[in-house]
């Protein structure tokens, strides 16, 4: 499922704000940030460690004010989109990145200062706050944030009318466009859907090659070879040194993935016949239950083993019991509430989006939102009853409930210790959706049986999600940092989106694609300009976060039977580790949790070492890797 942190930094880059506050915003930055301020100045008159505090205090009150201020006004663009509210957004937008730029530009001043080290780490976040970097020409600063709403407003009015078929006259926008890949299993029904999505995403290409040249000088002003560059820079380390720590952390999971991958391409070619899925080939993208062929787990039915029973489906439990969009947050909510958080604040659930309206687009992507950075979280969700969707739930929640933990920090701090940290722990805490979970709850009456072939089915399901992503969650930053270093040109966007597919995925377009077509826009992250390879880190270390607090929680026996439901001890734990926010660099935050300071595949491997063994027997004597 899609999955996506509204973050402070992460809007910074899209919304602005009004001329009269941007004027009053620009003459109190110019009054304390110039360099003639007589706190603290030395007798040369070179900055100060005390002017650099200074300074950092300023930028912290001057970003706060701006950023409420910019989150009401992309709440309004993303629940209500307009070409007014589009204009609206674009011109906001340059006014926020002007102010956020010259705040980035007067912390160079302070370089090679010895200074305290909260105060140093401050000044280095906001060097890094800015996702899409804006030239410093007015005319080209106001180009790139016009073309950025533009690209984001698109792909939310996105949509495809089949002409006929089960779906003839049905208006399909993301969401019912998901719901259609979850339950459809005819393959040619699935090739219009494909195609169909892919439908308005090619007049997207040429704004999105000139946003990559106008972000990318916006890079360069500030010192970075170019965007991909200043990304990699966010994880304490050198860019460099993190590149290589993402393709240790690939190495360290493929074989798991390449035995699912040979699994579900035999039981698929079995279903479809060989003409369709080759048994020793690439598995065609349309055909594995989701529009961008990320997760498997709507096919599950499909891969299952026929004498292991299917131990329950959500959806219906669910749909049984008349669970409506908002009982599922309540039922989400009531999960944090027994680790011992408090309850979210009564302006949640009158502010959220919990529904798609019926009367105007919105942007239909999951997102969890704090407005003020402080107490006005919110859920942005356009809820279905069904199983992912409850997942999906417990997740967001898990960004609103680190939001607030880390509320009483600097505005520069807080945010996750880093970006793959907020989806950990959303995803960790889903985790604990396990059988014993949903009995405790009600949704599951009887208490469900533990033997091996429940746990397989169980594992087998948690894999086509899990495990599945993982190449995708890495491609689509490695195409991006391609792009952005200008290895891959708009001449080949395609050609290079479809063979890192091929290298990391083994999946194959369904159809001819050529360079008229522009399938990488067709992923919200990409014309919504947010970095993704969050979500292939968050993959790893929500099962580190798991393991962390399952032994918090005094559990054991196998890891993916743990669920840490009403266990205070685990919640004091999460609660010190959130509320460190991005304070301290992610290692230490890593330590506090799980005693380990570096990301590891090992926990992911324990949680699906049966499944492994499993996988591993079925394809004995059956075609493996592509």
């Amino acid at each position: 499922m899609s999955r996506h942190l509204f973050s402070l930094w992460a809007f910074a880059a899209v919304f602005g704000l009004s001329l009269i506050v941007f004027t009053s915003v620009v003459r109190t930055l110019s009054a304390q940030s110039t360099g003639t301020a007589s706190v603290g100045n030395s007798p040369d008159g070179k900055p100060t460690p005390a002017q650099a505090q200074e300074f950092v205090e300023k930028a912290n009150e001057i970003l706060l004010d701006l950023t409420t201020k910019a989150a009401r006004a992309a709440w309004v663009q993303a629940t209500y989109i307009t070409d007014d509210t589009q204009a609206l957004a674009a011109e906001a937008n340059d006014r926020l990145i002007e102010a956020t730029t010259r705040l980035i530009k007067e912390a160079t001043r302070f370089d090679g200062l010895d200074l305290p080290p909260d105060t140093a780490r401050q000044l280095k976040l906001l060097k890094l706050s800015l996702t899409m970097p804006a030239p410093s020409d007015p005319k080209e600063r106001e180009e790139l944030t016009r073309i950025a709403a533009k690209l984001e407003a698109e792909y939310g009015k996105g949509e495809y009318r089949p002409e006929s078929g089960p779906f003839a006259g049905q208006r399909l926008g993301q969401s019912e466009m998901e719901e259609a890949f979850a339950t459809t299993r005819d393959p040619a029904v699935l090739l219009d859907l494909w195609l169909g999505w892919r439908s308005f995403s090619p007049s997207l290409k040429q704004p999105y090659a000139r946003f990559v040249e106008l972000s990318n000088k916006g890079a360069r002003e500030i010192g970075y070879q170019d965007v991909g560059a200043l990304w990699r820079s966010n994880y304490d380390m050198p860019a460099e040194q993190f590149e290589q720590e993402v393709h240790r952390l690939w190495e360290q999971v493929k074989p798991l993935y390449v035995s699912l991958h040979a699994y579900v391409r035999r039981k698929l070619s079995e279903r479809y016949g060989p003409e369709v899925v080759p048994p020793d080939g690439m598995i065609p993208a349309h055909l594995l239950g989701n529009i961008w062929a990320q997760e498997w787990g709507n096919i599950s039915e499909l891969v299952l083993p026929g004498n292991q029973p299917k131990p329950y489906d959500l959806t219906a439990l669910l749909k049984a019991q008349n669970v409506d969009p908002v009982g599922m947050v309540r039922i989400g909510e009531r999960f944090f509430l027994s680790l011992g958080f408090d309850p979210l604040p009564e302006t949640f659930w009158e502010r959220s989006l919990f529904t798609k309206p019926a009367d105007r687009n919105v942007v239909c992507h999951a997102s969890a939102w704090n407005i003020d950075s402080e107490n006005d979280l919110r859920l942005k969700m356009c809820i279905q009853v069904r199983d992912d969707d409850f997942v999906t739930v417990h997740h967001e929640l898990g960004h609103n409930f680190y939001q607030r933990a880390y509320n009483h920090l600097p505005f520069l701090f807080r945010n996750g210790a880093n970006d793959g940290f907020h989806e950990a722990i959303g995803d960790a805490l889903a985790l604990s959706i396990t059988p014993g979970y949903l009995h405790k709850v009600g949704l599951l009456k009887e208490q469900p049986r533990i033997d091996e072939a429940a746990d397989i089915s169980f594992l087998l399901r948690e894999g086509l999600d899990k495990i599945a992503f993982l190449p995708f969650g890495l491609l689509i930053d490695e195409w991006r940092w391609k792009v952005f270093s200008g290895e891959v040109g708009p001449e080949n966007y395609n050609e290079a989106w479809w063979k890192l597919r091929n290298q990391y995925q083994g999946i194959a377009a369904p159809a001819p694609r050529s360079e008229q077509d522009f399938d990488p826009g067709a992923k919200y992250h990409v014309p919504g300009n947010t970095p993704y390879i969050r979500y292939f880190l968050a993959r790893l270390l929500q099962f580190q976060f798991h393991r962390g607090l399952c032994r918090a929680a005094g559990h054991t026996g196998p890891l993916h039977r743990c669920s840490i439901y009403e266990s205070k001890e685990a919640g004091e734990k999460l609660k010190a580790m959130l509320a460190m926010g991005q304070s301290r660099p992610w290692p230490e935050a890593l330590t506090a949790l799980t005693g380990e300071d570096r990301i590891d595949a090992g926990a992911m491997l324990e949680y699906f070492e049966p499944l492994k063994k499993w996988l591993d027997e079925q394809n004995h004597g059956h075609p493996v890797g592509w």
